[in-house]
Formats: structure tokens, C-alpha cells, sequence
């Protein structure tokens, strides 16, 4: 007897870029926290410094993204 497989659900729509935001200001925090405690390891700040960095790298490409979309979108219709 074979089980039939079921459809892919749809994927959620969600707020990326808002996602991306609030890690980009809780990586900066984490920053300033490790700038006020100078840890005895530089490489924390330098951690966060990598994740506000990639963060905007990621809201830059998430809304090229979604730019794209539209665009594709309504050039179909």
C-alpha cells in the first residue's frame, strides 16, 4: 500500500524586513553593552560589528527582493 504524499502548504507571508530590523537593533545594543563592559576579548564587539553589518546587507537584499516581486508581478498582469 503507497501513501500518497499532500500538497506543499503555502508558504506564510511575513514582515521581513521588520525581522531583519529588530535584529539589526539587537545586535547594535549588544554592541554598546560590549563597548561599555570592555570585555577582555575584543573579538565581542567585533561579533556584533558582523551582525549590524550583515543585517543591513540583508535588509538591502530583502527589499531588492521583494522590489523584484513586485515588479514581475505586475508586469504579468
Amino acid at each position: 500500500m503507497t501513501q500518497q504524499r499532500r500538497p506543499d502548504p503555502e508558504p506564510l507571508k511575513t514582515n521581513d524586513s521588520a525581522t531583519i530590523t529588530v535584529g539589526i537593533i539587537l545586535w547594535a545594543v549588544a554592541l554598546i553593552a560590549m563597548l561599555i563592559v570592555r570585555p577582555d576579548h575584543g573579538w565581542y564587539a567585533w561579533t556584533c560589528v558582523a551582525g549590524v553589518g550583515m543585517g543591513f546587507f540583508g535588509l538591502w537584499f530583502v527589499r531588492r527582493r521583494d522590489q523584484k516581486i513586485r515588479k514581475s508581478a505586475s508586469a504579468a498582469e
